[in-house]
């Protein structure tokens, strides 16, 4: 291996830890900010209306629910990329013949990822539709 390889290899490990770390200190500046108005208040001795104050934390929190329309189109797009991936690998296979099962398995591999999101897809619709279901059963 080159000392260009390397070097490469090298920035792109910085870039990885570089950007994580930006992540971080970006969200926590995202709450610092949405927290500072309460800390304001609370420090000039304010009445603070729990309304208010609710609606502030309220936005801080993320909803945590997984979207199964989103569990789709990731089914959807791992899927065509693993084909994608699969077909890449017969058509190097022409030229190295040595590279034609690596590069298939890593297409069946993110074949298998994708069904695996459609199968979690369904599972979650139908679990909303039973919901759904007892729900409107309990209300009649």
């Amino acid at each position: 291996m080159g000392v260009g390889t390397t070097a490469i290899a090298i920035a792109f490990w910085i870039f990885v830890a570089v950007a994580a770390v930006a992540g971080i200190i970006a969200d926590y500046k995202k709450r610092k900010a949405v927290l500072e108005p309460l800390r304001l208040a609370i420090e000039r001795g304010q009445q603070l209306d729990p309304a208010l104050v609710e609606k502030l934390l309220a936005r801080e929190q993320k909803d945590d629910a997984v979207n199964p329309e989103h569990l789709h189109l990731a089914g959807i797009i791992t899927v065509a990329g693993g084909v994608g991936v699969a077909l890449l690998g017969l058509f190097i296979g022409h030229n190295a013949a040595w590279a034609l099962w690596p590069i298939m398995g890593a297409g069946v591999a993110a074949i298998c990822v994708g069904a695996g999101l459609l199968l979690g897809w369904r599972g979650m619709v139908a679990n909303r539709r039973a919901a759904a279901n007892s729900n409107t059963d309990r209300g009649a």
